[in-house]
């Protein structure tokens, strides 16, 4: 790969020459912002319906297209639940690189203004602006090695708002910790709700220690930033999302008459009962509640 270099008075003139606007928070909602989930084609169909039956929500057409600039064909379905967004992915060819690192699309206002947004906040530019069937994107990445994907559509989509917010739920080290948090937080205008250096170690599967947690609240939803060692029990690690529901009882219920499993939990900690499961095909996820003792 080519690298080019810049003098400093070149940088400068970049920055000039670009300027971000003056309301840059290029946020649209959360129900726009989409948790990317990679099958196998011969899963889709089933952990499409296991979603649906564990959620509720609907489903967007099926179809086959090409969503990298590079040649593929992949299955492609929305699926839209009251706990949130989902892409589901079928690739019938090879997966390109980085394709099936990221870990959610973010719907942005203005896709060139993000981008460079994101870039003078300290995010690298995995995937160069491509055109897709409906739109354009590009993968990013934040300090601490966070993929995310940035799109825009050429005719602004029309979701029905959430019942709850899901939480993107991060781990970094301790080291990226404190610079992805400030420059996601700089690029999303969102703000910190909390920062517990103590939180409790069950939440990762540790439950005789603690860890540092960091919850986050930006026009892209909710996120939870895990900092930790690396020394996590499975299926810690492993979960992109975190599904907040009425009663997390009922709703794992529902998940295993779907063929979900449940892969660790329930437990109740800070407030929450929460549970980690697999959906067919291979998807892990955290599914939370308010705990009765709240």
């Amino acid at each position: 790969m080519k690298r080019f270099l810049m003098t400093a008075s070149a940088v400068l003139l970049a920055a000039i020459v670009y300027a971000a606007p003056a309301d840059s928070n290029f946020g649209v909602g959360p129900q726009y912002d989409t948790t990317h989930v990679y099958v196998r084609p011969e899963d889709f169909d089933r952990f499409v319906a296991s979603l649906v039956a564990t959620f509720g929500g609907t489903t967007t057409r099926q179809g086959v297209f090409t969503v990298t600039p590079t040649p593929s064909q992949t299955m492609s379905q929305l699926v839209l639940t009251p706990a949130g967004s989902l892409s589901v992915f079928g690739f019938k060819t090879p997966i390109p690189y980085p394709f099936g690192g990221e870990r959610t699309g973010y719907l942005v206002t203005d896709l060139d203004a993000a981008i460079h947004v994101a870039q003078a906040d300290g995010a690298d530019v995995l995937v160069t602006e491509f055109n897709d069937p409906i739109g354009k994107d590009a993968v990013i990445q934040w300090p601490g090695g966070v993929n995310m994907q940035l799109y825009w559509h050429t005719t602004p989509p029309s979701y029905p708002g959430l019942k709850t917010i899901p939480e993107n739920r991060v781990y970094v080290s301790a080291d990226r910790a404190n610079a992805f948090v400030h420059s996601f937080l700089a690029f999303s205008h969102g703000k910190v709700v909390s920062d517990d250096a103590h939180a409790p170690g069950v939440e990762i599967g540790r439950a005789a220690d603690t860890y540092r947690r960091i919850r986050i609240s930006s026009a892209f939803g909710a996120m939870a930033v895990l900092v930790t060692d690396g020394h996590l029990p499975y299926p810690y690690g492993h979960e992109m999302t975190g599904y907040e529901v009425a009663n997390l009882a009922d709703t794992l219920g529902k998940a295993k008459a779907a063929g979900v499993s449940v892969l660790a939990g329930p437990n109740t900690a800070d407030k929450r009962d929460s549970a980690i499961v697999q959906f067919p095909g291979g998807y892990i996820a955290e599914i939370h509640s308010a705990s009765a003792g709240k």
